[in-house]
């Protein structure tokens, strides 16, 4: 039975057919063309059953694409990661705490300007952290843990009853403690 599935893009791929699907939400051409030397992945799409939304699946599901990065020796992996829903209302936690992760100036990138939603919806002091992480979904917690970076605003998007946030992880940004259980990155 097939209980998961993602969808990756390498950037060779993506620039002779279009593009990547998360430009359409996220301004990531400045990002790109700031590392030319790096070869970025996009992930998107992930899906799961919902009774398989559970640590264990995240981990079989990164360790394909951890096992994709390795042979297509790629340094970035950016892509869409969705709230289910489109009322950031709803989502004020779990918004408000990935504020904590924004990425630095070299690895930061913003939502379009006329489809962004402010993030920060309650005070970092306010937040109960415990609860905030939470609300987050399995795959946003995975990436947190790993130690992604997370794009300024989110977008809601109602074709698919989601509001997006960027996740952004360089290779070489991961948790080294994750190498001896998924395997050592290239070069």
């Amino acid at each position: 039975e097939l209980i998961g599935t993602y969808r990756l893009l390498r950037q060779d791929v993506a620039m002779t057919n279009g593009g990547f699907y998360t430009q359409a939400e996220f301004d990531i051409a400045p990002l790109i063309a700031a590392h030319p030397e790096l070869r970025f992945l996009e992930l998107g799409r992930s899906c799961v059953l919902r009774p398989y939304r559970t640590k264990p699946v995240v981990e079989l599901l990164w360790q394909g694409i951890w096992n994709y990065v390795r042979a297509h020796d790629m340094h970035v992996m950016l892509g869409c990661a969705s709230l289910e829903g489109v009322d950031p209302d709803e989502h004020a936690l779990a918004l408000s705490i990935l504020t904590e992760a924004v990425a630095p100036p070299a690895w930061n990138v913003h939502a379009h300007a006329d489809r962004r939603v402010e993030m920060r919806r309650v005070p970092l002091a306010r937040i109960d952290q415990r609860q905030a992480l939470k609300q987050l979904p399995p795959l946003i917690k995975g990436y947190l843990r790993l130690g992604c970076y997370i794009g300024d605003g989110a977008v809601i998007d109602p074709q698919f009853n989601t509001i997006d946030v960027l996740i952004i992880l360089p290779v070489s940004a991961i948790n080294a403690r994750y190498f001896a259980h998924f395997g050592e990155p290239n070069g």
